[in-house]
Parts: C-alpha cells; sequence; structure tokens
C-alpha cells in the first residue's frame, strides 16, 4: 500500500465517524420541561436588634469641633458598658472630617468657614428589653442622628431553610398543577435556581454600604407589625419576615 492510501483511510474512517455521531444526535429528542417559581414566607419574633447612631459637631475650629464629638461619643460608648452591652457589639462604623460653608442666616446672609465631624457607631443589642432605654439615654449624652433601626432574629439560618424547602414545595406543587391541566406528568427536576434581593434595607446614614445593601441573594428579611409580641413602653416587636424565592424546571412527561 502506498503513502496515498494509508493517508486516506483514516481520513475516511474519521468521516464515517462523524457522520454516525451527527445521525445518533438527529435522534435524540429534546426533553420537554416546565418551568416554574415557588416563593415562602416565615414569620418570626425578632430577638435582637441593630441600631445605626450618629454624631455630628461642627465648629470653625477644627480642635474644638473634634473634641467635642470625641466627648458625645465616650460618653455613648460609656452608656453601651453601664447596659452591659458587649464590646463586640458595638463598632465605630464611619469617621469623617471635613470643611464645609456654614450658612448665617442674618440680613447678609453671610457664610462661614467651619469644620464637621461625623462619627457612626453601630450597636448590636441583644437583650431587646434595654431598646427604648438605649434610645433615650443615647439621644441624652449628645447623639444626634439615629440613621436607621432593625429588628433581626439570631436564628436566621433555620429559618432561611425553612423558608426555602417551602419555595421548593410550593414550586413542585404549581408544576404538578399546571402540567396536570395539560394531561402531563411532573418529572424529576433538571435544573434550580435561588433568587431574592438585599437583605438589608438601606437607610440614609454617612457611609451607607458598610452594612446596608450587602447583596446575599437568597433571602430577604422584612419587619411587619403583628400580636405575637411587644415589649413594654412604645415598642411592639411584632415579626419579621424571612422569604425565600427559587425557580425550578422539572422534566415534563
Amino acid at each position: 500500500m502506498n503513502d496515498c492510501h494509508k493517508t486516506r483511510l483514516p481520513l475516511l474512517v474519521l468521516v464515517f465517524c462523524l457522520v454516525t455521531l451527527n445521525v445518533a444526535a438527529q435522534g435524540e429528542k429534546t426533553q420537554a420541561t416546565i418551568d416554574v417559581q415557588g416563593s415562602a414566607d416565615v414569620k418570626v419574633v425578632p430577638d435582637e436588634v441593630y441600631i445605626a447612631f450618629g454624631v455630628e459637631t461642627s465648629d470653625p475650629n477644627l480642635t474644638v469641633s473634634k473634641t467635642q464629638n470625641d466627648e458625645r461619643v465616650k460618653k455613648l460608648l460609656e452608656l453601651t458598658k453601664q447596659l452591659n452591652i458587649e464590646p463586640r457589639y458595638v463598632q465605630t462604623d464611619f469617621i469623617s472630617i471635613e470643611p464645609w460653608q456654614h450658612e448665617l442666616y442674618d440680613e447678609r446672609r453671610t457664610t462661614r468657614l467651619e469644620y464637621r465631624v461625623r462619627k457612626n457607631i453601630a450597636v448590636t443589642l441583644r437583650d431587646i428589653s434595654k431598646f427604648e432605654e438605649l434610645i433615650s439615654r443615647a439621644l441624652e449624652v449628645g447623639v444626634n442622628h439615629v440613621h436607621g433601626i432593625q429588628f433581626r432574629t439570631t436564628e436566621l439560618r433555620k429559618h432561611r431553610d425553612r423558608a426555602r424547602e417551602m419555595a421548593i414545595q410550593a414550586a413542585k406543587e404549581k408544576a404538578g398543577l399546571l402540567a396536570g391541566k395539560l394531561g402531563r406528568q411532573v418529572g424529576p427536576a433538571v435544573r434550580i435556581a435561588e433568587y431574592g434581593g438585599s437583605w438589608y434595607s438601606a437607610y440614609g446614614w454617612w457611609g451607607q454600604g458598610s452594612y446596608y445593601g450587602s447583596n446575599v441573594g437568597v433571602s430577604q428579611v422584612s419587619a411587619q407589625s403583628g400580636e405575637s409580641s411587644s415589649s413594654d413602653g412604645t415598642i411592639a416587636l411584632g415579626q419579621i419576615t424571612i422569604t425565600a424565592s427559587v425557580s425550578v424546571s422539572f422534566a415534563l412527561l
């Protein structure tokens, strides 16, 4: 056999294999699927609260402005110790020192340069019964901003997993109902995806983004009023709602 025949033989075998694979692929049927979404809510009573405090001072003298701010923050930190809040639940989250033109509301509408000092103190309160006392006394010691308050649960993972299971079940039931109306049956799941928005709500505060707006992509937590729980005084804890949402594709038989 000459060199020409030796070269043609492997080529013929390769072409034959490609043709065979192509015919087999054309013979395969595309799997029909049904795509559905499922959501579920789990309501729980909050057992902790997150508070974002802000201290702001301003003065033409930078040293004076900073000293005033430091004194107020020091009193706030001392207050957290008096209420037996563990240091790991208290954090200075944001510091800003900047010059700004302060407008004086006089006849000439004049302005003067001042130095504005801002600090955020984030406190996680595990004993909700101290909530009102913390807020009231914080304002008394010089806190002049409460940027945001969030009621939370320390068992978020457990409740979120429960919501996920319920969302999956809801998707399965929906698929079965829709397929049954068309005289079909639902097979195994071929694709599962979880979706959702951010857990924390964004408040208008300095340095926004450190805590709020973080995209966890698994569930949403929101506060709702309710009669399941209430604390003494003017705060009604109500419930928080943990929401899970899934998208599932089932084989359609």
